[in-house]
């Protein structure tokens, strides 16, 4: 890996990995923690709406993506609030719509077609400067964010109930860290792909849930895991000629799946211990 850093573009993808990572480990966080993983990935399907809107109309990338995902995401929240046992169909709907429309609208552009692929899987090892300033920018900003709202955030993803009593304004806060996670999706997105932003969002936020003893906590832990996995997977990818994007995922789904065979081989063992445990022997006094 020290070989491969002498590279420029391989720093930049490094960089942006290592961004990325820290990112999503806090927004990741709060989506495993209020359970809206599948409003994630319709906010992160349905961005490619905005894509087909600013190719087509010849916009700059972010303004479209943005505030086409903005307004998905802000009708997706509004239904998972109003109602939570229709809310996955109708979340499938709108993810499954916005993609059509990007899709349709990028097929009608004339000229030069964006390649698709490229925001599916994402094009890491390509990643410039300017974009790894917009990541660092949009990372402190959330950071922020999240350090000043903490409290009213940690009562919010355990005990909705609790929060109101509290004066936190949970309608609005639940808006707001929507909006946040589909600035987030978007900026991402055009730089490591869709399936690595669920991915990030989602598997290391998981993983260290079990363990973590604070919502910090988490949020630290989720952001060093993914670290871990962004740097093994573009190891191997530079290693064996792979897919950068797909080598990270990779390496993150096998972190997934050995983290639940540690944590049943786990209950398992304690499970035998307490079987093969000795009865305490009753007394005989008297």
């Amino acid at each position: 890996m020290i070989e491969a850093l002498q590279l420029e573009f391989m720093r930049n993808a490094l960089a942006a990995g290592l961004l990325a990572s820290v990112i999503c480990g806090i927004m990741g966080t709060l989506v495993v923690v209020n359970r809206i993983v599948f409003l994630s990935g319709g906010i992160a399907h349905a961005a490619y709406g905005g894509i087909g809107l600013a190719f087509y109309f010849g916009w700059p990338y972010l303004p479209g993506t943005i505030g086409f995902s903005l307004f998905a995401a802000m009708l997706m929240a509004s239904v998972s609030m109003k109602a939570k046992h229709r809310a996955d169909t109708i979340i499938g709907v709108i993810w499954a719509l916005g993609m059509a429309f990007g899709i349709i609208l990028i097929d009608l552009t004339p000229g030069y077609h964006v390649d698709l692929m490229s925001y599916l899987f994402g094009s890491i090892l390509t990643v410039p400067a300017s974009d790894l300033l917009i990541m660092l920018s949009l990372g402190i900003l959330i950071a922020l964010a999240v350090a000043c709202y903490y409290k009213d955030l940690l009562a919010l993803s355990y005990d909705e109930e609790f929060a109101r009593i509290r004066g936190v304004p949970v309608r609005a806060l639940y808006f707001a860290m929507i909006g946040m996670l589909a600035v987030t999706i978007v900026m991402v997105i055009q730089v490591v792909g869709l399936i690595l932003v669920i991915a990030l969002l989602t598997i290391p936020p998981f993983i260290v849930e079990r363990h973590a003893k604070s919502l910090l906590q988490m949020m630290v832990g989720s952001s060093l895991l993914g670290a871990l996995f962004t740097i093994a997977g573009l190891w191997i990818s530079y290693r064996y000629n792979l897919t950068s994007g797909a080598a990270i995922i990779l390496v993150s789904g096998i972190g997934f799946l050995f983290s639940l065979l540690v944590d049943r081989l786990t209950v398992f063992s304690r499970s035998r211990a307490r079987r093969e445990a000795p009865e305490p022997q009753k007394s005989t006094a008297g």
